[in-house]
């Protein structure tokens, strides 16, 4: 909302060394968030003046249409002689009055004046467009046409009020009535502690029957219809100088008299209306929910099909207008410059629609509108009449016209909402003695009416009189133009921000003893250290995917993961759908960072993903009255998706840097399942690598990642290389390598408390041992099978070479060498007590893979 301060002098006598910033700081302080202060004209210096065109000589020879024009501006240029000036503007003509920079003066943005040769010609001054003075959009889209009875060098500065200040304020939802003029002199005065002139405290004629018909079906989503009509408009009637620049400077582009009018009072009062021309309504104008498959051509000229829940405004023919939001044009105001098409007769409109109603309106066909939005937010509903007898006046005043007799109102009639407050509730909210004196004080300044128990406040101290069982309680009603105070906590909040909130006391919360983080928070926390400990960058991503992901990924057609939640309301129509993987966004993220010229990546995320059951099922609407009931809340739940957290790490390039200190490497396969051993570690769990096969990556480079869970192996995810295939569709960079796992299940299987590792203080007996396998064997098979037939002394193992040479071992042949550790907790081994275990765990070995001893 836009505020003139020269416009919100005329509600509020604010001291006249009051600036524009002063009124922003006080403001401020009682809630309302003006963002800026704009000052118009700050930059701008005369001489600038009124002139006639004398006359207009078009130039011949150039490019574009030039026309060389003597101007008379009376004495404002000290000659009295005819001003000389250059200008290719061609809406103006001989005659007509405009707006002259003569030489001297600046212009917004530093343009100075002067005489300068041009076209072969001497211009001694410009003739000025509205956007040359930042005066904000006219509607001439050329040159200021002042109205004829303007006089010839007058000051335009000081006509076209060039110089102000104006304050932007952002209007919080529940803050309408501050989307008016009114509503933010309101809140000026009781900021400043004087006097506020309401513009809505005008004499309005009581209904009678005589005035235009209205029948209103829908009282719910129309409680009040105000009609009055004008006659007898004068078609040359044009808005004058000051309406129009008051539009422009709360932002709004001056169009037509009549459309002027309505929109000025809407700025002035809050109260949205909307003038019909009478001759083209056709019967009695209703208030109606659409029918279906109605359409209606809304006046910015699009055919819009109406839905059942849309309120319109109807004649005889039928919808005319959508509340609340946008007239029709098939009853719209024509009022241009050819005068003999000018409406002269006018039907306006002033009403309250129900919010919630405009608010689905307004997004259901996209169309956003000053009426809506303060519609939406809330509407003084006692100031339809109030608004509709301004603009009346206004077009009586300002076009001739005349009021009609006839005034049409119809009212639902509703009861004044009332809240009951205890007189310190303000007080234990803020934490700050206010006192029953300053709660009535500060909610009689915003305008509600407070009724308490006269006994209780004359009382004297110690008697023991208090209201409703020693309470000392308020009856506060609520005004109209404050929809949203609902409860006592809104009152609070007014006493509370007009104390000031600079002067709430600072109070740190005391945290409750014995709450810290969850077990699976502080898992979250470890992997992510870890897994940054080891390189890698988190990138969270957005939860949504798009479902044609699953082919570029290579998921078979009935892989559990293609079952998607889809959003019935997505941020983005190409990701309708809550992902079940943690891999396409990590890998999105790796391809824009590659493309951006990041070609060494490690990246990882953890985060949720939405697995939906086979059968799913739609959440009942919880109801907003009452409390739901523990078999409604456990409907919703069971109606909701898994939501399991996994891991996922993807990389790309090099891991290790190439440099002095040696040739460095790429990542590889192996990096990945080193990310699934890590995250392992981290929770505790036992991790079993073995070879795999699933969707996006490459069959020979994969692994499966298994658990134990009571008894039962339980796949938990995938490690590896990605295929070729999809590393294409995707646009990644060549040899792309990922891990994703259930984060959820393996806490399940982890043990959450650290375990120190066993010092022994007897030495370990190693022993290597190298076996030759099929090349088709995993090193896992085998390594499980060492591990168990070394039995309860061996304390580790590990696959230090792999070796494949056709001549040496035979084709098809591999070598893996490992390191057998050894050890007892009570004595020192024996070297054949370690080679028997040896000997034991090759021997299962050979049984279970085929393994010999190499050489």
């Amino acid at each position: 909302m836009r505020v003139p301060l020269s416009w919100l002098r005329e509600y509020v006598d604010l001291p006249a060394t009051e600036t524009g910033r002063d009124v922003q700081a006080k403001l401020i302080s009682a809630g309302l968030e003006v963002e800026t202060v704009d000052h118009l004209g700050a930059d701008l210096k005369g001489p600038l003046v009124v002139g006639r065109v004398a006359t207009i000589e078009e130039l011949e020879g150039f490019k574009k249409p030039i026309r060389f024009c003597t101007v008379d501006v009376g004495e404002a240029n000290g000659t009295g002689e005819p001003q000389e000036i250059i200008c290719g503007a061609r809406n103006f003509a001989v005659g007509d009055k405009v707006v002259v920079a003569l030489p001297g003066a600046v212009l917004p943005g530093d343009f100075q004046i002067a005489e300068r040769k041009t076209y072969g010609r001497v211009s001694r001054g410009m003739i000025c467009s509205s956007d040359e003075l930042d005066m904000g959009d006219d509607g001439s889209r050329g040159i200021i046409v002042l109205p004829p009875e303007t006089e010839i060098g007058k000051d335009a500065v000081e006509l076209l009020e060039l110089v102000d200040e104006v304050l932007d304020i952002a209007v919080t939802p529940d803050r309408g009535y501050c989307l008016s003029m009114r509503g933010v002199a309101r809140e000026t005065a009781i900021a400043y502690g004087l006097p506020l002139r309401d513009p809505a405290l005008l004499d309005v004629p009581g209904p009678n029957a005589f005035g235009y018909p209205v029948k209103v079906s829908d009282p719910v989503g129309c409680d009040r219809f105000t009609a009055r009509t004008v006659t007898g408009l004068s078609p040359e009637a044009r808005s004058p100088i000051w309406l129009k620049r008051r539009l422009q400077k709360v932002g709004m582009r001056p169009i037509s008299l009549a459309v002027d009018v309505t929109n000025y009072v809407m700025m002035e009062l809050g109260q949205p209306l909307h003038a019909y021309d009478r001759n083209l309504v056709r019967g009695t104008i209703g208030v109606r929910r659409a029918e279906p498959g109605e359409k209606l051509t809304t006046l910015d000229g699009v055919r819009r099909t109406l839905d059942p829940e849309d309120l319109v405004i109807t004649d005889e023919r039928g919808p005319i207008g959508l509340a609340g939001v946008m007239g029709g044009a098939n009853t719209e105001i024509a009022d241009h410059d050819a005068t003999e098409n000018a409406s002269t007769d006018v039907v306006i409109e002033a009403a309250h629609f129900d919010a919630v109603s405009v608010a689905r309106t307004a997004r259901r066909h996209r169309l956003s509108s000053e009426a809506s939005r303060r519609f939406e937010r809330g509407v003084d509903p006692q100031a339809a009449a109030a608004a509709a007898q301004r603009t009346v006046d206004l077009l009586v005043l300002l076009a001739g016209g005349t009021a009609e007799a006839g005034v049409t109102e119809v009212v639902a009639p509703t009861a004044p909402r009332t809240i009951t407050i205890p007189a310190d509730h303000p007080d234990r909210v803020a934490g700050v003695a206010y006192g029953r004196e300053t709660v009535v004080r500060r909610l009689q300044e915003v305008g509600c009416d407070v009724v308490g128990n006269t006994a209780a406040w004359n009382a004297p101290s110690g008697s023991g009189v208090r209201e409703a069982g020693g309470k000392d309680e308020l009856i506060v009603t609520v005004p109209s133009w404050r929809p949203d105070l609902t409860d006592p906590n809104d009152l609070a909040e007014e006493v509370i921000r007009l104390e000031g909130y600079e002067n709430l006391p600072s109070t740190l919360p005391r945290p409750p003893a014995g709450r810290g983080l969850t077990g699976r928070q502080r898992l979250h926390r470890r992997v992510g250290r870890a897994l940054a400990g080891a390189g890698y960058v988190e990138a969270p991503n957005y939860p949504f995917i798009a479902e044609q992901v699953f082919d570029q990924l290579g998921l078979d057609a009935d892989d559990p993961a293609r079952r998607v939640v889809k959003l019935t309301n997505p941020l983005s129509d190409e990701e309708p759908a809550l992902r079940t993987s943690l891999l396409p966004g990590l890998l999105g993220a790796l391809r824009r960072n590659d493309g951006r010229g990041s070609h060494d990546l490690a990246l990882f995320e953890t985060g949720l993903v939405f697995l939906p059951g086979k059968e799913q099922r739609t959440a009942v609407r919880l109801p907003v009255d009452r409390r739901p009931t523990d078999e409604e809340l456990a409907g919703l739940n069971a109606a909701l998706p898994e939501q399991p957290r996994h891991v996922a790490v993807v990389l790309a390039g090099a891991r290790e840097q190439a440099g002095w200190w040696g040739k460095g490497r790429p990542a590889d396969w192996a990096d990945a399942v080193e990310a699934a051993r890590t995250v392992a570690r981290e929770a505790g769990a036992e991790l079993v690598v073995r070879k795999g096969r699933y969707g996006p990556w490459h069959p020979g480079r994969c692994a499966e990642l298994v658990v134990t869970a009571d008894g039962t192996e339980q796949v938990i995810g995938h490690a590896g290389e990605l295929h070729p295939g999809v590393l294409k569709t995707l646009g990644l960079p060549a040899r792309t390598c990922a891990m994703e796992l259930d984060l959820d299940a393996l806490e399940q299987v982890g043990e959450d408390t650290p375990q120190a590792p066993g010092i022994s203080t007897f030495p370990v007996a190693t022993q290597d041992v190298a076996l030759v396998v099929d090349a088709s064997v995993p090193a896992s098979d085998v390594e499980a099978a060492l591990r168990e037939g070394a039995g309860e002394l061996l304390e580790s193992i590990r696959l230090f070479d792999v070796y494949e040479n056709a001549e040496q071992l035979g084709e098809g042949r591999k070598s893996l060498a490992y390191a057998l550790r050894f050890r007892a907790g009570d004595r020192t081994l024996t070297v054949d007590e370690a080679s028997a275990a040896r000997e034991s765990a090759v021997a299962l070995a050979g049984e279970r893979t085929g393994a010999v001893l190499r050489g």
